[in-house]
């Protein structure tokens, strides 16, 4: 599962970081309340250094992101930070990627920096295999049929970040997309991605579906229609397990989104960005999904 220690009041963007002891805190409740024993987290700085050595506790594996964006000297940090974790935590750290998202938030303006990171995992020799994340239509390079990016001949694994429900409200090639028909649209996007890509193992590195505001439905933007997607635990249960057993018996591996709630998130996703967490974003923490894992 996606994990991102950001609860309660704090922010990515400005403040206090996130402590060790809120970061153990979490992942003891994952281990108590869930059955996932492998995180992605969101990057190596600002306190977020302190999810491997609890993770190595507790024995849970983690898909480390090594967070890229604008400014060129903290991507340098990242990288660094990245590098020296890797080495000190492989059996923790299972995969490496080198930003998540980073074409969707800014184009194609920061793709030398993705390649930078690329080189650099490269050039340290860092035992865990090397990715990038970003949405299943950026990894098809924006087009349709799916064709292969700049990044495909550079990585060893591709992550893809595959959600209908802001296909419903963004998109006007798949624009109606109900819960009950999420996993099968999950599939479809692997099934694309692996076909485009069949020498890379092909990980679905964020899927979910909003459990609130409590039956609201999206508006998709181009069509103004509404296609029935709504928020709701029910939708978000149903989602989380028909994707789980479909990939479990095809063999696919995939981060559910999100761990906890994120309550800075609402200015930014409008009324649906803070419920997207299996968990609630306020001590106790308490978890709401029960997932069976296994086809």
């Amino acid at each position: 599962m996606a994990f991102s220690p950001y609860v309660n009041q704090l922010t990515p963007n400005y403040g206090e970081k996130p402590s060790p002891e809120l970061i153990e805190t979490l992942l003891d409740a994952v281990i108590k309340q869930t059955p996932f024993r492998c995180i992605m987290s969101y990057g190596v700085l600002n306190g977020l250094e302190a999810i491997f050595p609890a993770a190595k506790k507790r024995g849970i594996k983690v898909i480390a992101i090594l967070w890229i964006d604008k400014d060129k000297l903290v991507n340098t940090d990242s990288i660094a930070h990245g590098i020296a974790l890797a080495r000190q935590y492989p059996d923790t750290i299972v995969r490496l990627s080198c930003g998540s998202e980073v074409r969707t938030r800014h184009n194609y303006d920061f793709d030398d920096e993705t390649e930078r990171c690329l080189n650099a995992l490269r050039e340290a020799k860092v035992p865990q295999p090397i990715g990038v994340i970003d949405t299943w239509w950026e990894w098809c390079n924006r087009e349709q049929p799916c064709h292969q990016t700049r990044f495909s001949s550079q990585v060893d694994w591709i992550g893809i970040n595959i959600f209908p429900w802001w296909e419903n409200r963004h998109a006007d090639l798949f624009s109606c997309v109900e819960a009950e028909k999420a996993a099968d649209f999950h599939l479809a996007r692997w099934q694309e991605l692996k076909k485009t890509n069949p020498k890379k193992e092909i990980i679905v590195t964020e899927f979910g579906w909003v459990f609130a505001p409590e039956g609201k439905a999206q508006i998709n933007l181009k069509t103004k229609k509404d296609c029935g997607g709504v928020a709701s635990r029910k939708n978000q249960q149903l989602v989380l397990q028909s994707t789980f057993k479909k990939f479990a018996e095809k063999k696919i591996s995939a981060v559910a989104f999100e761990a906890f709630s994120e309550n800075w998130k609402p200015s930014e996703e409008g009324d649906f960005g803070r419920f997207w967490g299996l968990c609630d974003s306020d001590s106790p923490y308490t978890c709401h999904i029960s997932l069976k894992l296994n086809p």
